[in-house]
């Protein structure tokens, strides 16, 4: 079913067709009839299947002109990144519109986000923090509030939010629209969702638990002290469009982003320490094109929103299995096809093992052609662990990486281990992807 035939405003539809967007996802068909007809709904769905645009073009449509007071619509975000990337949906989803969007996240001055406050926006996108501080000067009144988004409510919980949201939906009126969108809705996010939400409409695409389809991810068993060797060695025989490594800290992701540096890769960084100048400047510079790789630690997990990031690497282990899911979902976003690596030493073995319970599915472990896994490892790295891993095409019965959890599908990325970079389409060759 095409956007034009869901009951979106001609201006609405003119707007997805600028943005190229063909037909609606799964998540879209579903959740836009049910906002538009104004009921509350709770959607959970994996990462990257088209949430923002799921709630943003039926507000949009619903609000008709702009108005005040304002505002009239509040969506809440975890992080900045994913603040950043609503408003610029909500933008470019209303640019045939009249109505006015403030963004409201920490990292900045107050000044120009107060004023955006005092002129009246019809939708107000908000990190928790910064909103709160708002709220506390009266600088933002939400009597008026008709639809409320409470967005990855999950990575809320995680992040220690969830008091200071129900407070905020305790400010809200009572007779309003509530979307609820989570990619898992554990026990917790239930008890917030009965707070929250009246006769709320329910949507559950995929499993809450799997991996994107459209992702092949593998495990690169190495030591210790050879973990960078490996991602040297990946980034060379990978033809990549553009590559997100992940890692655990802040010190690591600069200190990995250094050394890649001085190989001659183009990288941003992207963490908690950076300030809101040098991350905004980061995500644009990695959409643009300008920085092949983007270095960061797991606060961008949910909040990088790039076409085309061809490839993710985890350079460290994620903390949960939960976060696994959420980074190797960077890549494969919007029906594109993707790969995801994880470097994993001899002692993280049982991460790996919680990791596939968690999704179900078996990881495959891969060794990559050419590599000198017995090498010394360089002066200065730790040298614990020898991770002798099973040999390329060992274990993989169709001869592929793990697709979407499930093992079989396409071939694994490594079996391109031979191909050279510099070949179009940013693909593994060798590995039937085209």
């Amino acid at each position: 079913m095409p956007f034009n035939k869901l009951g979106l405003f001609s201006s609405i539809v003119r707007a997805v067709a600028a943005k190229g967007y063909g037909e609606p996802t799964p998540i879209q068909q579903q959740a836009i009839p049910v906002v538009l007809s104004g009921r509350d709904l709770i959607a959970s769905a994996q990462t990257g299947t088209g949430k923002t645009a799921a709630f943003a073009l039926p507000i949009l449509n619903r609000l008709g002109p702009h108005k005040l007071p304002a505002p009239r619509v509040l969506v809440l975000e975890p992080t900045r990144e994913l603040a950043a990337q609503v408003d610029e949906a909500f933008r470019e989803f209303g640019q045939f519109t009249d109505v006015r969007t403030a963004l409201i996240h920490g990292g900045v001055g107050y000044g120009a986000q107060r004023n955006a406050l005092h002129k009246g926006s019809d939708i107000v996108i908000a990190t928790v923090g910064r909103l709160m501080d708002f709220l506390h000067e009266r600088a933002l009144r939400l009597d008026n509030l008709e639809v409320l988004v409470l967005d990855e409510v999950d990575r809320m919980l995680d992040m220690g939010f969830i008091k200071d949201v129900k407070q905020i939906v305790s400010l809200c009126p009572k007779k309003r629209q509530t979307l609820f969108f989570s990619a898992t809705v554990p026990p917790e996010i239930e008890a917030v969702a009965r707070f929250a939400l009246h006769d709320p409409v329910r949507i559950a695409i995929g499993r809450a638990r799997s991996v994107n389809e459209s992702v092949t991810h593998a495990i690169y068993p190495v030591s210790q002290g050879l973990k960078f060797q490996l991602l040297l060695a990946l980034l060379e025989k990978t033809d990549f469009n553009s590559v997100l490594v992940f890692t655990r800290t802040k010190h690591g992701a600069d200190k990995i982003a250094r050394k890649l540096e001085a190989a001659k890769h183009t990288v941003a960084v992207l963490h908690g320490n950076r300030s809101q100048g040098q991350r905004t400047a980061a995500l644009k510079g990695f959409k643009d094109g300008r920085f092949e790789v983007m270095v960061a630690t797991d606060i961008a997990a949910r909040g990088i929103d790039v076409a085309g990031v061809s490839h993710v690497i985890n350079y460290d282990i994620p903390m949960t299995p939960d976060d696994y899911v959420h980074r190797i979902g960077r890549t494969g976003r919007a029906a594109a096809v993707g790969d995801a690596f994880t470097l994993v030493t001899p002692e993280e073995t049982n991460d790996v093992r919680a990791i596939e319970r968690f999704i179900k599915a078996t990881i495959p472990q891969l060794k990559l052609e050419g590599f000198d896994y017995h090498a010394a490892p360089p002066p200065g790295q730790p040298t614990q662990g020898d991770f002798r891993g099973r040999r390329q095409g060992q274990g993989r019965s169709s001869g592929g990486g793990s697709r979407g959890g499930g093992g079989g599908g396409r071939p694994a990325a490594a079996g391109a281990a031979h191909h050279p970079k510099g070949k179009p389409g940013g693909h593994w060759h060798t590995g039937g992807r085209h």
